[in-house]
């Protein structure tokens, strides 16, 4: 079966950086675009950032462009979210599915904390 196995989060001050890492199995990982999402306490699940099969392409949510960069190890089965100059906003949990849109069930997905 399917599974999305997300790395340990963490606190970070603001302004530090975090990288996330997501190793799947189950299903032919190079096949599928992939993504990160995230929820914060008290909202909706967002879409933060896709990338398609070969890694070619990405895109980004406006709150995070220019500071998050996702990519992808087809050889490893892991997408990856790097993540820069964070803000108290980025607190959320992070989650890995497939993208744009996710199909398979979620994950435990990892909390990020930013805060001073």
């Amino acid at each position: 079966q399917v599974q999305l196995v997300e790395s340990v989060g963490g606190l970070v001050q603001p302004g530090g950086s975090l990288r996330l890492s997501c190793a799947a199995s189950g299903f032919s990982f190079s096949d599928y675009g992939m993504a990160w999402y995230r929820q914060a306490p008290g909202k909706e699940r967002e879409l933060v950032a896709t990338i398609t099969t070969a890694g070619r392409s990405t895109s980004y949510a406006d709150s995070v462009k220019g500071r998050f960069t996702i990519s992808r190890d087809n050889t490893k089965r892991t997408v990856y979210l790097q993540m820069n100059s964070l803000k108290p906003e980025d607190t959320a949990v992070y989650y890995c599915n497939s993208g744009p849109s996710p199909i398979w069930g979620w994950g435990q997905g990892t909390r990020v904390t930013v805060s001073s």
